[in-house]
């Protein structure tokens, strides 16, 4: 199993089955996929959005999440993290807070400068502590959101939930 197949499942089992919740600003949603995703990912209008499964929705991850965040390039257990606040939160926002914590320019875009920064700070500090202060972070972001009062406490368990199973990922 690749390092973004392990990923993926950890995904899919946080983002669950079809939901549409009206106070959801991604309205439709699939697999963790809103429909206006689907849409631009197939290039159609007409979509059914109960008949994706992870098959389908495994490629549309792969390029638009796993890749832009530099899945492939990071350490699994930052990879992860990164990953899943990728999906949550957009792929630019996710490589942005790497680049934070790391010292990195922040730009949204995974290249060698951040990929050099996330290395050397591993170095210094250890994986361990990376995945600590990302995660911590994205608590404070989504407890800065105005829908955190509606969606808040699913945000916070799901980081738990991925800051532990990134922390076993560490050898």
């Amino acid at each position: 199993m690749t390092a973004f197949d392990a990923a993926l499942k950890v995904i899919l089992k946080h983002e669950g089955g079809w939901v549409n919740n009206p106070r959801d600003p991604g309205g439709e949603t699939c697999l963790g996929v809103t429909k206006r995703t689907w849409q631009q990912w197939t290039g159609r209008i007409d979509v059914n959005m109960k008949a994706l499964t992870p098959a389908k929705v495994a490629p549309l991850y792969k390029a638009w999440y796993w890749d832009k965040v530099g899945g492939d390039d990071l350490p699994a257990p930052i990879a992860l993290c990164a990953f899943d606040f990728g999906v949550n939160a957009g792929p630019g926002r996710a490589v942005k807070l790497l680049q934070l914590i790391v010292g990195a320019e922040r730009d949204g875009q995974m290249g060698r400068k951040t990929l050099q920064a996330t290395q050397q700070y591993v170095q210094a500090h250890g994986i361990a502590k990376l995945v600590r202060a990302y995660q911590n972070a994205r608590r404070d972001y989504y407890k800065a959101l105005d829908t955190f009062d509606t969606f808040g406490r699913g945000w916070l368990r799901r980081v738990d939930a991925v800051e532990t199973e990134a922390l076993r990922l560490i050898k």
